[in-house]
């Protein structure tokens, strides 16, 4: 184990201190990404196909959001018109500042393997391996949850613009939702198995798409909805807090803020294809705080409009709505019936967009976290990728395997379909937050070299220090069901799954992972002038050289 993190360690400690000797390497950019990646340790097995526009494209894909929102609106609304308001624009902020902690370990070390990774380098030694095995699996479970809830939210979507087309006429059972939602997982395989560069088209036509839903939607929903109504005047959107849950209203709003953080989320999905990106150096920071900022901003605009247009402020009459969708109403009650089935069939479409990009992004953790030999019993099936098509189809299958197997929790009902969302931010927040904690510890502060995205010491840590209290805040938060008294209809499986899973993971690490997965380990070939058995002798040659 200590002879696997020795190397490990010489190729990142390589990769920090000669960063800007690696830049002159060979003019040709692909090169240097390539040979970037060998000095973290590992071969090039997937295309370099995303340009900085198309990896902005994967995270701003996932998030879709329009089509988020509309799956999370009753939680925001939960709180009230100035609720659902206050708590985008609170978690916003917060997002973007966990964003810029990932980015800044994103530019360091550009790895799909990401936040185990990062965890396992900058963890002191009597804790890494257990560690990074942990946030291996969270991170896998969090991102598969996130298809899980996307692909739920993309059936409600589907089924409520059925409702509404029949006038009422059509029942939506759990067994419908589950039928739509396996199908959407299934197609979701097929297209996510598809070359890179097809791939990364995708992402650029899945952003134009979700800009025309955005401003489509801010435009015609309030034109649609002034001519037969009022909008809700200001002084009541600022201060209603009708709360429709049990708890005091200040905690209720604070529950509402999940809905921000699960739209804002898996934005550490560029981290994942960063060995698929173009220069990650740069790609990955701009990839995450550009969607993050984009989603924000577009976002209050969205919940602005949403609350602007609720028919006499009566927020329980949309959160009770027949058609199964907050969101519908609100626009069924703007345009008419055909402009809102077909709004909710765009939306539907945009939703569809985003599940393919997660999928993307999941199967990329899941092949990683194998390569590492981390992924519990089949890693060497998951791991492998055809050196013709360079996509890990293997991985894509196991996600879409795991994808249906969470979806089963619909069948229990609301609350279910909830610990859907619960259990993505939870787990996910886990993840972020780890590697960031590592690096504002001493140990993992002197192993941390800044790379080309960073503000400065004393900034940066600030943002960091923020941003991990604010992810444990809201970890706290994702474990708490919606009302004081508890049933099965109101209990959050979260808890019990969450908790559950990780205890699952440490005992599986302990009984038995621990004699495969060691933490990150180099795959390079025998072959290769990196290779597994002489790359720690040319690193070191490299560091002394340098000294020198």
């Amino acid at each position: 184990m200590e002879a696997v993190s020795s190397k490990v360690d010489s190729h990142i400690h390589s990769v920090l201190s000669h960063r800007n000797a690696l830049r002159h390497i060979d003019p040709d950019k692909h090169l240097k990404d390539e040979d970037l990646l060998k000095q973290i340790g590992y071969k090039q097995e997937l295309r370099r196909h995303y340009t900085i526009f198309e990896t902005f494209g994967i995270s701003f894909s996932i998030m879709s959001l329009l089509p988020s929102i509309a799956s999370i609106l009753p939680i925001l609304l939960s709180s009230g018109l100035l609720g659902a308001w206050l708590s985008w624009f609170v978690a916003s902020f917060f997002i973007f500042l966990v964003g810029c902690g990932l980015s800044f370990l994103g530019s360091a070390i550009p790895t799909s393997g990401g936040l185990y990774y990062y965890t396992n380098y900058f963890c002191p030694e009597s804790i890494r391996v257990p560690l990074s095995f942990l946030i291996g699996c969270a991170n896998t479970l969090g991102l598969s949850a996130g298809t899980c809830a996307i692909n739920y939210g993309f059936a409600v979507e589907v089924l409520s613009a059925v409702f509404i087309q029949r006038d009422g006429d059509f029942e939506i059972t759990d067994a419908k939702l589950y039928g739509l939602f396996a199908a959407c997982v299934v197609s979701n395989i097929v297209i996510a198995s598809l070359a890179t560069k097809q791939a990364a088209r995708l992402q650029a036509i899945s952003v134009y798409l979700n800009l025309f839903l955005i401003a489509l939607f801010v435009i015609a929903v309030p034109i649609g909805y002034s001519k037969n109504n009022k909008f809700n005047s200001k002084e009541l959107i600022f201060s209603d807090l009708t709360n429709f849950r049990e708890w005091p209203i200040g905690w209720s709003v604070c529950l509402s803020l999940q809905g921000a953080v699960w739209v804002i989320g898996a934005f550490d999905s560029v981290i994942h294809c960063s060995e698929e990106c173009k220069n990650p150096q740069q790609a990955v920071a701009w990839g995450i705080l550009g969607s993050i900022g984009a989603c924000g901003v577009f976002g209050v605009a969205i919940v602005s409009v949403c609350v602007a247009c609720i028919k006499d402020g009566n927020v329980q009459r949309v959160l009770e709505s027949s058609t199964g969708s907050a969101m519908a109403q609100i626009i069924y009650d703007a345009l008419g019936k055909q402009w809102s089935v077909a709004f909710m069939a765009l939306i539907a479409l945009g939703q569809y967009f985003m599940s393919t990009s997660i999928v993307i992004a999941v199967s990329r953790q899941a092949w990683s976290f194998a390569r590492d030999d981390g992924l519990p019993i089949i890693y060497n099936w998951v791991k492998y990728v055809d050196p013709r098509i360079k996509v890990p189809v293997r991985a894509t299958i196991f996600v879409g395997g795991l994808c249906l197997s969470l979806g089963l929790l619909v069948f229990i009902g609301p609350a279910g379909a909830n610990a859907l969302f619960s259990l993505t931010i939870c787990s996910n927040n886990l993840a972020w937050m780890m590697p960031t904690l590592m690096i504002l510890l001493p140990y993992g502060r002197k192993k941390f070299v800044p790379g080309p995205f960073w503000f400065g010491k004393p900034l940066s840590y600030t943002i960091m220090t923020a941003g991990v209290s604010w992810m444990i805040f809201v970890m706290g938060l994702s474990l708490f069901p919606d009302n004081i008294k508890v049933d099965k209809e109101t209990m959050n499986y979260t808890v019990v799954i969450n908790v559950g899973m990780w205890i699952l993971s440490l005992t599986y690490y302990f009984l038995h992972g621990h004699k495969k997965y060691s933490g990150p380990k180099s795959n390079l070939e025998d072959e290769d002038e990196f290779a597994e058995g002489s790359s720690v002798i040319m690193v070191e040659e490299v560091y002394a050289e340098t000294k020198v």
